[in-house]
């Protein structure tokens, strides 16, 4: 990092000269590196042979005991491995930090430097940005968390609110990623953390219900959240959907729906998620609007949508069938004609089922590590 600095001055200043400062800097990191080099000499020529890898077993204490028999290697050594990584993770070198913190966690008997160096590899996945593995540490990190029980509220609270806020990077550049954000989001312990500490947070979960088609089961419980926390936090992207859900204002909805492109356009996460939160956003202000009205002209459509009549009616025609809705299209009266349809007693049943598996999921996980502490 030191040498980036360095290389940035000379660039800025058009110069070869290196400052005295950044100079003494680079000759301290240097130093401090030597020293932990030297200090972990022994743990990682061991882990560097394979048949010696092979040897250590799952119990960690019995690891430690075989490893300060045979190889003369203790707590400390393990230690310093752990500082050893911080100090390439600070010196821009991740490869070489995510595989030393990997080694420490299977070596290392203390739960809170553990769970530090949880953090510290999911950070290295990030920045290298290999997220199929950040994918994987980010839920046994999650797991590690939601064990420690017996923690202050405040540090529960605070470190759901980080992990929700570290998993962005990893779930809006995952294949699978909005499907773990829904999941991770619309758990009731970092529910609870969103509406105390980041409301802010609702804006993505927000965009990840709307494009994830297959999730449109937690529309109802994310109205829910949005209309509880309005007085604390609004955008144009909940504002959309609370206009469309619990306003029903149509033309309310097209206005925010128009600010959602700026705010999708200015931020980080969701900038390449701009077309398929428009498009979705549409159907859903459709589908919506097919479902509380029997008759809807094709013109007036067309015009909201700004769309020509016949591009307007082959895309409600596709809009239709991929919605399943019960509606026919008049093209001579050039008008959409609804006919109702409600749920049935099987079907609510289903809608009210869904999410609970989830949900047992967690309190079955959180009992699990009641008992074990």
């Amino acid at each position: 990092m030191v040498d980036y600095a360095v290389d940035i001055y000379q660039t800025l200043n058009e110069t070869d000269e290196v400052p005295p400062a950044l100079a003494a800097r680079r000759s301290e990191v240097v130093a401090r590196l030597k020293t932990l080099e030297s200090q972990v000499k022994p743990i990682t020529e061991f882990l560097s042979n394979e048949d010696n890898v092979k040897l250590l077993k799952q119990d960690k204490a019995q690891n430690m005991a075989f490893l300060q028999k045979e190889f003369s290697i203790g707590a400390e050594e393990v230690d310093a491995l752990y500082h050893f990584a911080k100090w390439n993770f600070e010196c821009g070198n991740y490869s070489a930090a995510a595989e030393y913190l990997y080694h420490y966690r299977t070596l290392s008997t203390n739960p809170e430097r553990n769970v530090g160096a949880m953090w510290g590899k999911v950070a290295a996945d990030i920045l290298l940005q290999d997220f199929d593995t950040a994918m994987e540490d980010l839920l046994k990190l999650k797991e590690a968390l939601d064990l420690d029980t017996f923690a202050p509220v405040a540090k529960q609270l605070q470190q759901k609110a980080w992990l929700m806020h570290w998993s962005l990077f990893v779930f809006f550049n995952h294949e699978n990623g909005l499907n773990a954000l829904i999941d991770l989001f619309m758990q009731d312990r970092y529910l609870t953390a969103i509406q105390l500490t980041s409301q802010h947070l609702l804006r993505y979960l927000a965009v990840a219900v709307v494009i994830n088609k297959r999730r449109r089961n937690v529309v109802k419980d994310l109205i829910k959240v949005i209309s509880q926390e309005r007085y604390e936090y609004r955008d144009p992207i909940t504002d959309f959907l609370y206009c469309l859900f619990v306003d029903f204002d149509f033309q309310g909805a097209q206005d925010k729906l128009a600010l959602c492109e700026e705010v999708l356009d200015s931020d980080f996460f969701l900038v390449n998620a701009k077309e398929a939160f428009m498009e979705n956003a549409r159907q859903f202000l459709f589908e919506t609007y097919c479902r509380i009205h029997q008759s809807i002209g094709t013109h007036s459509l067309a015009e909201r949508l700004g769309m020509d009549d016949e591009s307007t009616e082959l895309w409600i025609v596709n809009l239709i069938r991929g919605a399943r809705l019960n509606a026919k299209i008049d093209s001579k009266a050039g008008t959409v004609v609804m006919q109702t349809q409600s749920l049935t007693p099987h079907e609510q049943l289903l809608e009210k089922a869904r999410g609970l598996s989830l949900r047992t999921f967690g309190l079955a996980n959180t009992v699990v590590g009641m008992l074990k502490t």
